[in-house]
């Protein structure tokens, strides 16, 4: 009855104050082939393995689906409450299962690709079932026949600056981690929680106003006919890219990207945050979401 916080990699959290109570560092690991078939292998994966650490893992056993998720720092555990995606790949286009602990009852519960709701970086877990469940396991339906990504971001273009002739799923991963290297900070280097917001998603008839308005902005087609804009599009041309106040910044090379210099303080990191989305809104009429888990 005491409070706590479950933590996995820090990742994707703005801290604001101290957190009250015991801090449980979730460190369940181990990787397992538990099943295969003629196209695909199943793979379970302790919560607390660290996820690039997985996509190596299955970059060199040759498993396809997350290539396009390399270098993408955290915890697997933390990939489903997330939904986490990058360079046209989410996390349910190859989710099988999880297992969560039931913090109420201690029961260890299953869920499915359906139980978990995946939506736009949201499940569940995010949702009705927080801070209710800590995920122990999570299982992957990885091919053995790969579906080359290549169409999102910039990868055939590193690809072809890579000059690779014969593509393969080693070939992505590195293009992915190229382009990821090149333009957001290592948090190693520099504080930083990753993509700050969500890219927001509108419908073609706004999408239309805002294209006759802003011939150059960056936008994709979804599967349910709404338009997903770039966010950090947005955000640098609202003026932003490269801002820094004090220790709390915008990232140079990417405008998705807050960044802590040194000594900022989580609630200076909030309120630029929402500078941003004020001025976001007044120029575009687009309100922008926060990704980053706030505490």
């Amino acid at each position: 009855n005491k409070p706590f916080f479950i933590l996995g990699g820090g990742s994707n959290i703005l801290f604001t104050g101290n957190v009250r109570g015991t801090v449980f560092k979730n460190e369940i690991l181990g990787i397992e082939q538990v099943s295969s078939d003629l196209d695909f292998v199943y793979v379970k994966v302790g919560a607390g393995v660290v996820w690039h650490e997985l996509v190596l893992y299955c970059l060199e056993y040759g498993f396809a689906g997350i290539e396009n998720l390399a270098l993408i720092p955290g915890c697997t555990g933390a990939a489903p409450i997330q939904n986490i995606g990058a360079y046209g790949v989410e996390l349910k286009d190859v989710f099988y299962a999880l297992e969560a602990l039931h913090l109420a009852t201690g029961e260890l519960v299953r869920f499915t690709k359906t139980d978990c709701q995946f939506g736009y970086r949201e499940s569940v877990f995010k949702q009705q079932h927080k801070g209710a469940f800590v995920i122990t396991s999570v299982t992957l339906k990885l091919s053995k026949k790969a579906v080359y990504h290549t169409g999102y971001g910039a990868i055939q273009k590193e690809l072809e600056n890579m000059r690779v002739d014969q593509l393969s799923i080693k070939a992505i991963a590195r293009a992915v981690m190229n382009i990821r290297q090149s333009k957001l900070p290592d948090p190693r280097m520099i504080g930083n929680a990753g993509s700050f917001f969500k890219n927001p998603e509108i419908s073609e008839t706004e999408y239309g106003r805002l294209k006759a308005a802003w011939p150059d902005m960056v936008a994709y087609s979804t599967a349910n006919q709404t338009v997903k804009l770039a966010a950090g599009w947005l955000i640098e041309q609202a003026g932003w890219k490269g801002f820094r106040e004090g220790d709390a910044g915008v990232h140079e090379k990417q405008a998705l990207v807050l960044v802590n210099y040194g000594k900022a303080s989580g609630l200076e990191l909030l309120a630029l945050s929402q500078r941003i989305q004020d001025s976001v809104f007044q120029q575009f009429g687009v309100t922008l979401e926060r990704e980053v888990n706030i505490l």
